[in-house]
């Protein structure tokens, strides 16, 4: 089965012909690939759109890769960029901190009844929704760690930083989120946290 094969199994396969073995490790890291693209542009559609051009550019060089870090780690600094690319291409401005518009993300999971799942989704939803707000770095560097679960110095290649610039930015990420819950949610935040 191909989904058993490690990362470079199928960089391998890839190199060597098999366009199948690519398909497999884009549907591997395509649901992260498309939410890093989707902090960023805040727009389902731009987002879909980096997202592919970050697998096309990943594609086109799949031969440079070294194997010196993750596969994952290298794939994300190819969303970062394209990301930044793309926003400066469109001229977005960038959004302040204190700017209340939101968007919601809307994930096709399967259906929960039970309190305990409604109860997590509605938390995830808060969040999601709090990270929407924070700035593109802030909502980059708290996606990579928590939801990429990628370590301080797997984000500081991927965003081209040192390693200890990357842990300033992670906690004053972390407070602005705290902050930005706070102000969304007032007394619940307690209990999400």
């Amino acid at each position: 089965m191909q989904s058993k094969l490690s990362d470079i199994d199928l960089i391998e396969q890839t190199l060597a012909g098999n366009q199948s073995a690519y398909a497999d490790l884009v549907k591997r890291h395509q649901r992260f690939v498309f939410t890093l693209a989707l902090r960023f542009s805040k727009n389902r559609e731009d987002a879909e759109e980096i997202a592919q051009d970050c697998f096309i550019k990943a594609y086109r060089a799949l031969a440079t890769y070294g194997g010196q870090s993750k596969f994952s780690t290298w794939l994300y600094t190819i969303v970062y960029n394209t990301a930044m690319t793309f926003l400066r291409k469109k001229r977005v401005a960038t959004d302040s901190i204190d700017d209340e518009a939101t968007f919601i993300q809307v994930e096709n999971n399967e259906s929960a009844y039970d309190a305990y799942n409604v109860e997590n989704k509605s938390r995830s939803f808060y969040v999601n929704q709090a990270i929407a707000q924070l700035l593109p770095d802030d909502a980059t560097i708290i996606t990579l760690f928590y939801k990429g679960e990628q370590s301080l110095e797997e984000i500081a290649q991927t965003l081209g930083m040192e390693a200890n610039t990357v842990k300033v930015k992670l906690f004053r990420a972390r407070q602005r989120l705290k902050d930005k819950l706070e102000r969304n949610l007032k007394h619940e935040v307690k209990e999400l946290i």
